[in-house]
């Protein structure tokens, strides 16, 4: 029998507690952060890190404890990949850090690059970096294609007598604006960039972004000679240390990853061309003691691990009750502040449709049939309570950090089992509690349990909903179809 070989880092990883509530550690228990941060992150109403904060954001300081450049003897920084459950803290662990590292730069390059793989995850995390630098001199950049090409040309890079210079320290992007830049933004250059930090990295891999990566390894080790004075500072790309290698002082480029499901496939890890890596899990398994003294290893094929207040139920059905069963969880059970899930834009703008016609909820959707402001502006209604029932595609399901979400409603039963993992991740974040409802068809039920019980999710009750339940609201919900008919027609 062939047994798996993982690569050392990914064997042995450095395990972090999951359990968020009962492992918050005081920030000023954490080595090495800069006052001026510990007084923002106070007035910020922080005070103590989640277990992956605790642990990543020293190490991140320790690998750039010599400043920017490669250490005596051509020491280099190891990559870091950090993977743990949704809503788990995982901005804060490099936003600290990177901003601390930058704190005391003098001449503005682009030190720091963010990629993520949606706009709204950009917009969230440029926030989060704009609380920590404010009033430090950073400047931090987004491009994610909302503005102008020309506009964001403007606010990265400025054309001077003496050459172009850069008008951002931290630049936050998405993949397909960020290789526009690269490519035809004159001045814009990658050669000083100290961190890269890939967001979602598994969907950033999966989604053939491998080119856009590739794209900026490419631009961060371009060797500048317009001027003459650069090629003290010549980068060279790890590798085996040598007298050449390390006699100039250089800048070495760190790869930060983040996931909640970071692939263990070697290929695939091998595209990222990772130098040592060092990986941050809290996806394991634990230890039981039995009553005769005896330890069982629980459940060791857990590939995920789902936030801890999470119940998770599922409700076996048939296509036409679908709607049926929304309405009776809305209107009978009186659910509220509900993330619903479809598999596509066009079910959820008809299902959003049904519900209008039907009355009695405030319901909106989001997909990417919106623009981006009327994204926000739903988003905004929805954390503020107005709209009680969000219908959405899974472009929310991705990272984004909804307020209050207290059920999430698998409409379609999703796929695959990472669109699972993440759409149910939208609740139960922070280490609050949460419930996850999937609407599976009878002929969907077996595919649907075997795929969670592979990924070692065993904890999903059986929850069937009576017919008798959804009658008093069929004469309704047959004339909100007739009117819906009309509408379309």
């Amino acid at each position: 029998q062939v047994q798996p070989f993982l690569p050392h880092w990914l064997a042995q990883p450095k395990l972090v507690q999951k359990h968020i509530k009962d492992n918050l550690v005081p920030i000023r228990d954490v080595p090495g952060i800069h006052p001026r941060l510990l007084k923002k992150l106070q007035i910020n109403g922080i005070e103590s890190f989640f277990p992956v904060q605790a642990e990543v954001i020293p190490a991140i300081l320790q690998s750039a404890s010599n400043g920017y450049l490669v250490g005596r003897g051509g020491y280099r920084p190891k990559d870091i990949c950090v993977s743990a459950p949704t809503g788990s803290g995982k901005t804060l662990s490099f936003v600290i850090p990177i901003v601390q590292v930058l704190l005391d730069r003098v001449v503005c390059q682009v030190r720091a690059l963010v990629v993520l793989p949606t706009k709204e995850l950009a917009q969230q995390v440029s926030k989060v970096f704009n609380v920590y630098t404010d009033g430090t001199g950073l400047k931090v950049v987004l491009i994610t294609g909302q503005k102008p090409f020309a506009k964001e040309q403007e606010i990265l890079v400025q054309k001077k007598v003496t050459g172009y210079c850069s008008l951002a320290d931290i630049i936050v992007a998405t993949p397909g604006r960020l290789t526009d830049h690269i490519n035809q933004t004159p001045g814009f250059s990658l050669t000083q960039l100290r961190f890269l930090v890939i967001d979602e990295a598994d969907r950033m891999i999966d989604d053939m972004h491998q080119n856009c990566l590739n794209q900026i390894v490419k631009a961060a080790f371009q060797v500048e000679n317009d001027s003459g004075s650069y090629t003290l500072f010549q980068r060279t790309k790890p590798g085996p240390v040598t007298a050449a290698s390390s006699c100039f002082p250089q800048m070495p480029l760190q790869k930060l990853l983040f996931s909640a499901t970071l692939t263990q496939d070697p290929e695939k890890l091998q595209q990222l061309d990772l130098f040592q890596p060092h990986l941050f899990t809290s996806v394991y398994s634990e230890k039981k003691q039995l009553g005769d003294g005896t330890e069982t290893e629980e459940a060791t094929n857990k590939k995920y691990t789902l936030p801890e207040g999470l119940s998770q139920c599922y409700v076996p059905c048939d296509l036409n009750s679908k709607p049926l069963l929304l309405l009776h969880f809305m209107l009978t059970m009186r659910f509220s502040r509900v993330l619903c899930f479809t598999n596509s834009r066009e079910a959820s703008h008809r299902l959003f449709l049904l519900l209008q016609a039907f009355g009695g909820i405030t319901v909106a959707e989001f997909s990417s049939r919106l623009s981006p402001n009327e994204r926000r502006k739903t988003l905004k209604e929805f954390e503020q309570g107005k709209v009680q029932l969000l219908i959405s595609t899974d472009a929310t399901a991705r990272g984004i950090d909804i307020k209050g979400v207290n059920y999430v409603i698998n409409y379609d039963a999703p796929q695959f089992i990472r669109t699972y993992i993440h759409r149910v991740g939208r609740t139960a974040r922070a280490g609050k509690a949460g419930v996850a409802f999937s609407l599976v068809l009878r002929i969907q039920e077996r595919r649907f349990l075997r795929m969670l019980k592979d990924a070692g999710i065993q904890d999903i009750k059986k929850q069937p909903v009576k017919g008798n339940a959804m009658k008093p609201l069929v004469q309704r919900y047959e004339e909100a179809l007739h009117k819906l008919e009309k509408t379309v027609k």
